[in-house]
């Protein structure tokens, strides 16, 4: 008998097929999983594989697992790495691969692998730190590093957050187990420290804090470890001495610390003594106030090292005393007269400044030759430079002895330099009074000395020169060792000098360059420099074409002391050979673009010369407009100008991009209105610029040549500030684009805004928003982190200049639309004024837009500055400032107010 087939058997049928399907499915996505996990170690050889077919098709495969499922693929890692048996080579990609998936240089793309990081599972992650925690014994020294530099990754993201509270217990326990092989003690210490530097002292509790500094501390002392963990113990305190705030309070804690640290920088070896000693530096500057006990142990552990250890050693012993200079110039500037601080320089000066003397007689023989060495000469003659800044005058008597003794010796150079060297390095810090005198004596002996036998001994001469001409050159203050008596020695001795071998060269051109700023607005003493300018800018444009030289720094010296020559000359005097240097640096740039580039190197070097060029260009422009006679040397010129800017756009380099940004910028300045005939070819570059979010520094220079267009054009800006309003809102949106640029994009919002006036109501919906939002960032700023607070005032200062230029543009008709806002910038502006860590530049700027609010919403605004009466406090604050611009600010707000409050 049939059975009759009904709609829930095939409805039955149908399922049973789908779900088969899907399990296939699901079993097939699964066994592809387990199959790349099991593939990961040829995957990883393969991405190192000579062949890049072979390399390309591996490196495919990775990311594709990545994508596929990062959890899986962040587990894969970790066991590869944990994996003693394993190929080191598939291991090591293994480890680099998990801290790329943690952490970034960029603050945006990190912040996006912490967040990734975050979502993945918390059984997952556990898998992770376990088999990572494992590597730490591994028997194999690399896995060990890298598992301790990925734990730390971690710990970075998950210690602030409380989701890993067993780590340090978990790190601990390997160094109280007595079984515990001496490599697992080394590389848990290793990690310690790299976990002291990723996470904030105030991240762990004391208690962790004191077991943590107690293991090593132990782990230092020589009894009961080997180099290897003793090293490690050392490096990890290093990075722990943050953390140990509440241990140098208790003395006794302290002098334990302080015992073993000096011990340990008397052991047998010398990387351990290296270390030991960069501890100290750094207690140096951490726990400066609570030294005073220590500092004659210390006085002759350093003064030992110095004299007699290796290098590596002496230059962390050198170190010391700098970082207690560093100490006590920022008590005296931030500490009135500096007095009830220790003076531990000016203690120790008669024994420290002969010590260091000695040191400028260990020169190498090719130092001159390269500015990257550093060396016990260079690293004793910095630290001199800071104990004259720190003492003043009391350095010269110990100095000039030294400096008279050697600087006569003709038998022998390393004398006669180091007496050079110790005289430019005390020029900062002693008084004009103390130090005039030594200088109009030993002038015309330097000058001499350019035509010394030895290249060392011109190069640091040289150097010292621009020392001099630095520090003790300033006409329009009324003082100056350079007179019209010794100046044309001065002028040939230097002209001559720019034509010896490179390093000699590159360091003339620094004194050119300050002996060219020192006449700076000094009216007309400035005169006396402009008989030399042709001559000057000769033998500058000799220097910039020398082939001579292996490297391109004589070049950019060079090109950087031209601009510095043209920008502080007499424009009066001088118009007509600037006006001459013009179209000699339009021809050369104009020659860049016909180089035939035949490489990468070759690319780079058209780009650093072309971004030379048009810093020379944007000086030029600058100078020639700042006169309405000069000016017109640049309208006539400006179309081949401009041309030749856009001709450089399409070039590659960022650096170039900068630089012909900042021309352009000073060419709108210089056209006005007329700019706006170039607007249509220059936008897209401009476009290009403010979407620049990698290369960040264009991005910023891109959105300042923006105000100075607005600036120029006025309203013919208007046809454009769709597409940029649309750009710049677009880049304060940009998780990506780095913090800096923001500030002044609401700078920007500004110099829109007075541009554009009323026009730019269309645009309120969407910035004041963004202003509020940023306002709000700002409330939320560490101030104990000073990078974040410099930040903050930058933001504070940015969204004041916006509201400014608002408030000023929307002037008049339109000015009711403001009037929902003014609370919250009330509000905003008393927030700021309660908070004493910002800086004048962000007073000047709330002060001003009190003002501008209350002038352009008067009466309306008679209710709200009666609720709030701070700004009787903050203008009165304003008042009594020695800044002369924000006692006039003030004075005006104030007028604007009481007009407003009397109405």
């Amino acid at each position: 008998m049939a059975f009759p087939i009904t709609y829930v058997d095939i409805k039955s049928c149908v399922m049973d097929k789908l779900h088969d399907i899907a399990s296939r499915s699901k079993f097939n996505l699964c066994f592809q999983k387990i199959k790349m996990a099991m593939e990961i170690t040829q995957f990883l050889l393969a991405a190192q594989s000579p062949d890049a077919n072979v390399r390309t098709a591996a490196e495919g495969n990775l990311k594709q697992f990545q994508e596929q499922n990062l959890p899986s693929f962040l587990v894969s890692l970790s066991v590869e790495l944990a994996n003693d048996q394993k190929p080191p080579e598939s291991r090591r990609l293994a480890g680099i691969i998990l801290k790329n998936s943690l952490d970034a240089k960029e603050s945006g793309r990190k912040e996006q692998l912490v967040q990734q990081w975050v979502a993945i599972d918390g059984g997952v992650k556990g898998q992770i730190k376990e088999m990572l925690l494992r590597t730490l014994g591994s028997g194999v020294a690399e896995a060990r590093h890298t598992a301790s530099q990925v734990v730390a990754k971690i710990a970075s993201i998950e210690v602030p957050r409380k989701e890993w509270p067993n780590l340090i217990a978990s790190l601990l326990s390997n160094m109280t187990q007595q079984e515990s092989p001496a490599t697992l003690k080394q590389a848990t210490l290793e990690t310690l420290g790299y976990v002291c530097e990723e996470i904030s002292h105030q991240d762990l509790a004391q208690d962790e804090v004191n077991t943590v500094l107690t293991a090593v501390v132990q782990g230092m002392t020589l009894g009961n470890h080997g180099f290897e963990v003793r090293l490690a113990a050392t490096r990890a305190l290093y990075n722990a001495l943050d953390f140990a705030q509440t241990n140098f309070e208790n003395k006794m804690e302290r002098d334990y610390i302080m015992k073993v640290v000096c011990e340990t920088a008397m052991a047998a070896e010398e990387d351990i003594r290296q270390a030991a000693f960069e501890c100290l530096v750094s207690i140096s500057s951490t726990y400066y106030e609570v030294l005073e006990e220590y500092m004659q142990t210390l006085f002759e552990l350093t003064s030992k090292a110095v004299k007699e250890d290796a290098e590596a050693v002496a230059l962390q012993a050198i170190e010391f005393w700098s970082s207690i200079c560093d100490e006590e110039i920022e008590i005296q500037e931030y500490g009135g007269d500096g007095s009830g601080h220790s003076c531990f320089i000016e203690k120790a000066l008669t024994s420290l400044v002969p010590m260091l003397l000695e040191t400028l007689l260990k020169q190498e023989e090719d130092q001159d030759q390269d500015d990257s060495v550093w060396n016990l000469s260079m690293s004793g003659g910095t630290c001199l430079g800071l104990v004259a800044r720190t003492v003043g005058d009391a350095v010269v008597p110990l100095v000039m002895p030294f400096v008279q003794e050697n600087i006569v010796k003709t038998n022998d150079w390393r004398c006669r330099e180091a007496a050079t060297f110790a005289f430019g390095s005390i020029l900062e810090g002693p008084s004009e009074e103390k130090l005039s005198p030594l200088v109009n004596a030993g002038l015309e002996f330097l000058l001499n000395s350019m035509k010394d036998e030895n290249s060392h001994v011109k190069d640091t001469t040289a150097w010292s020169l621009s020392r001099i001409f630095e520090t003790l050159h300033s006409p329009a203050r009324g003082f100056s060792v350079i007179t019209p008596v010794n100046l044309p020695l001065i002028m040939a001795v230097l002209l001559e000098s720019i034509k010896d071998v490179p390093n000699v060269a590159e360091k003339v051109c620094g004194a050119i360059y300050f002996l060219a700023q020192g006449y700076e607005d000094a009216g007309p003493s400035s005169s006396l420099l402009s008989p030399y300018l042709p001559s000057t800018i000769s033998a500058l444009l000799a220097a910039t074409e020398r082939t001579d030289t292996h490297d391109s720094r004589l070049r950019s010296s060079a090109y950087e002391t031209l601009n510095e020559v043209v920008r502080c000359s007499n424009i009066v005097e001088t118009a007509n050979i600037i006006s001459q240097l013009l179209p000699v640096i339009m021809t050369k740039l104009s020659q860049t673009m016909d180089v035939q580039i035949l490489s990468t190197d070759d690319r780079v070097k058209q780009g650093d010369l072309q971004a030379l060029l048009c810093g020379v260009l944007q000086v030029i422009i600058q100078k020639l407009s700042a006169s309405e006679e000069s000016k017109t040397v640049i309208l006539q010129a400006a179309d081949q100008i401009m041309m030749l800017f856009l001709k450089v756009f399409g070039c590659r380099s960022s650096t170039v991009h900068e630089e012909a940004m900042l021309a352009i910028g000073a060419l709108a300045y210089a056209t006005g209105s007329e700019f706006v005939k170039y607007m249509p070819e220059f936008y897209k570059y401009l476009e290009m610029g403010l979407q620049n979010h990698e290369e960040y520094q264009v991005c910023a220079i891109s959105v300042g040549v923006v105000g100075d267009i607005c600036r120029a054009l006025d309203e013919k800006i208007v046809p454009f500030c769709d597409g940029i309003m649309s750009l710049l809102l677009s880049d304060l949106s940009n998780g990506v684009l780095h913090r800096s640029v923001k500030p002044p994009i609401f700078s920007c919002f500004g110099d829109i805004a007075l541009a554009i006036g009323e026009h730019f109501e269309k645009y309120l919906a969407y910035a004041i928003p963004m202003m509020q939002k940023a306002s709000e960032v700002c409330a939320q700023i560490d101030n104990d982190d000073e990078e974040m607070m410099d930040y903050g005032n930058q933001l504070r200062r940015g969204i004041f200049e916006a509201y400014s230029g608002i408030l000023q543009g929307m002037k008049g008709s339109k000015a009711d639309l403001l009037l929902p806002h003014a609370g919250h910038l009330l509000q905003f502006i008393e927030l700021v004024f309660n908070d004493k860590t910002r800086d004048e530049s962000v007073s000047k700027a709330a002060v001003a837009v009190l003002g501008d609010l209350a002038d352009t919403l008067g009466p309306n605004l008679k209710v709200l500055f009666s609720d709030r009466v701070f700004y009787n406090e903050f203008l009165g604050e304003c008042m009594e400032s020695e800044d002369d611009q924000l006692k006039e600010t003030a004075v005006w707000t104030q007028g604007m107010i009481g007009r407003v409050l009397v109405t």
